[in-house]
């Protein structure tokens, strides 16, 4: 008999184990210094656990050695590792944002369970087995509802937590009776294995009840239409951090393992949805969840008057734009996505950091609390002005490219037949969302604040991290192949 690889799979997973032993640290360390003032509690919680996600980084980096352990339950590639390390950076920005908060007194529990979300992050980059997929997206997911209701003193907080784990927990069962069917179609939990079996089997009536199951489990996750009710309110009540975090990293992870399990148990039932040339398969309906999801984002934006919400809804619209490249799910597609989701999700962090700064002095993210912006706080006017445009797809900066990328590889489409009408729709949307995000901008710069106000106190780090993540935009969008080479797409 040969011995189970133990001693292999501890050393491949010594980036996840890291990450739990900064937990550990973070919990015995605050329940030390509890007294201390909170802002000291979060510096100490933020410093130990961004360590032990700067060991993990680099412990990504220096691994040369590619695995694939407990048939296809833990595997390590280059581009695994590379989508680990974006997550790891945008979590450590995440923490340094959350020093000046006061959401809550259980600093060492917040911290722990943006460590677990991440966790399960890591390991849902790392499956090709269903199993391990579903265990992974629940620690990710049980994480997070729990941290979009952390803030106690409002009451807004509890209500979206509770809409977000109920409806989280009926996308659950959703997926998990579509990896039940696959189970029993190819008798393994291997992805290489199931579409082998999905491929001889052919588009059953099995198949079909799977592959949809599997497209409402995931479109949840992602908050892609019609299955996006849950992203307002949790934009709109979790604590910013946690808004940030839930918009950034938890979406880096799940659209790389959506693209992933779509590819790979169902690539041989894929079909078309050229124009022209449309058949069956998953790929029509993704189309279809794509195109409603850039309908309902942009328009539902429009109607918004809370720079929250109207970030939610713009995620969904974010949601359908990068769903076009899972349609196309080309050569390169999967990189293109990679970079699209990468750098939107910079754009959100600084975004939801510039409402944190707003918030604090007003109280508020209401738009008209942004009137004057630009006279009270001229740098931090400035980064938004970066963070909103490059969501738009304003050249030069990042989101420019990332659409122009996604649009270039939806063309070329996996079958040479091309997608030009989502294309054509993911435009017009795009001058839709320009709209919204310039009558922000116009308040920052152009309206008259309501009444006299000083300067705007932005604290230092702060200032610092949300500057940073400007300059991230910007270098992304005039050096866009070092992203592109990092993801290593084909242009």
């Amino acid at each position: 008999m040969t011995p189970l690889p133990y001693l292999q799979f501890l050393h491949a997973s010594l980036p996840q184990v890291a990450l739990d032993v900064a937990a550990l640290i973070v919990l015995f360390t605050d329940l030390a210094i509890r007294k201390k003032s909170l802002r000291l509690r979060f510096s100490v919680a933020t410093a130990i656990a961004s360590a032990g996600c700067i060991v993990a980084i680099v412990l990504l980096l220096t691994a040369h050695s590619q695995v694939n352990l407990f048939d296809g339950m833990f595997v390590t590639t280059i581009l695994s590792a590379h989508v680990q390390v974006a997550i790891l950076a945008l979590t450590i920005v995440t923490l340094v944002l959350s020093i000046d908060s006061s959401f809550t007194e259980h600093v060492g529990e917040f911290v722990v369970l943006v460590l677990l979300a991440v966790t399960g992050m890591m390991f849902l980059v790392s499956a090709r087995n269903i199993l391990i997929t579903f265990v992974s997206l629940e620690l990710l997911s049980l994480a997070l509802y729990s941290l979009t209701g952390f803030d106690k003193r409002r009451p807004q907080s509890a209500e979206a937590a509770l809409k977000y784990f109920l409806f989280g927990g009926i996308s659950a069962a959703f997926l998990l009776y579509g990896f039940t069917l696959l189970y029993g179609i190819a008798n393994s939990t291997n992805y290489a294995q199931i579409g082998a079996a999905v491929g001889a089997s052919g588009l059953t009536p099995l198949v079909v009840v799977a592959m949809v199951t599997s497209i409402i489990g995931f479109g949840f996750k992602v908050a892609a239409a019609p299955l996006q009710f849950w992203a307002p309110d949790v934009y709109q009540a979790a604590p910013n951090p946690v808004a940030g975090f839930i918009g950034s990293s938890s979406k880096v992870a799940s659209f790389f393992a959506f693209f992933v399990l779509m590819t790979s148990c169902y690539g041989a039932v894929g079909g078309s949805a050229a124009w022209e040339n449309v058949h069956a398969g998953w790929v029509p309906v993704v189309a279809v969840v794509a195109a409603l999801s850039m309908i309902v984002g942009n328009l539902g934006a429009l109607a918004q008057s809370g720079l929250r919400r109207l970030l939610a809804y713009s995620a969904i619209a974010h949601a359908g734009y990068m769903l076009v490249a899972v349609v196309a799910h080309g050569a390169d597609s999967l990189g293109t996505l990679l970079y699209y989701v990468t750098t939107y999700s910079v754009s959100v962090l600084g975004s939801f950091a510039v409402i944190h700064v707003v918030e604090e002095s007003e109280g508020s993210d209401q738009l008209i609390h942004f009137n004057g912006l630009s006279r009270r706080a001229p740098l931090l006017s400035m980064c938004l002005f970066v963070f909103l445009l490059s969501q738009a797809g304003i050249p030069p900066l990042a989101g420019f490219f990332g659409k122009f990328f996604l649009f270039a590889a939806a063309l070329r489409g996996a079958d040479g037949s091309g997608l030009v009408w989502l294309v054509v729709l993911a435009l017009a949307m795009s001058a839709v969302s320009l709209y919204y995000y310039l009558q922000v901008l116009k308040r920052v710069y152009v309206s008259e604040p309501p009444e006299i106000r000083g300067r705007l106190r932005t604290p230092r780090q702060m200032l610092t991290v949300i500057v940073l993540l400007a300059v991230v935009v910007v270098l992304a969008g005039a050096l866009p192949e070092t992203l592109v080479r990092w993801f290593g797409m084909i242009v």
